[in-house]
């Protein structure tokens, strides 16, 4: 199976972890400035160091793509969650939005990650 053409989903992915890496210690600093740093560190750092090969120029450690699928899924959740927590609901909403759009063009994706014919030209 041929790696699909993902311009829109990684931009669409993208923006939705930035607002995930925003968000959740935002969210998070009102109940502790550790946990709110530690947010950061999980969220940026796991898919840093957990990659697929193929998917990503550089892979650290390599993952299976269904590993690489759940820290998206980690991404996505925080983004929501924390938006909710704390923004207001227009923003919030808008946040869901996103990511809803998210979900809808990464199946591509992440059925090219779980393929067992898995290719990248």
């Amino acid at each position: 199976m041929k790696k699909p053409d993902d311009r829109i989903a990684s931009a669409l992915r993208f923006t939705a972890e930035l607002v995930a890496w925003v968000a959740t210690p935002w969210a998070l600093s009102k109940y502790s400035w550790v946990l709110a740093v530690l947010a950061v560190v999980v969220l940026i750092g796991l898919p840093t160091v957990f990659s697929t090969p193929g998917d990503k120029k550089q892979v650290i450690i390599p993952v299976s793509g269904t590993v690489t699928i759940l820290l998206v899924l980690l991404q996505l959740a925080a983004a929501v969650i924390a938006s909710w927590s704390a923004w207001p609901a227009y923003a919030a909403v808008l946040v869901s939005l996103l990511v809803a759009a998210t979900l809808v063009t990464e199946r591509h994706r992440w059925r090219w990650l779980v393929s067992t014919d898995r290719r990248t030209g």
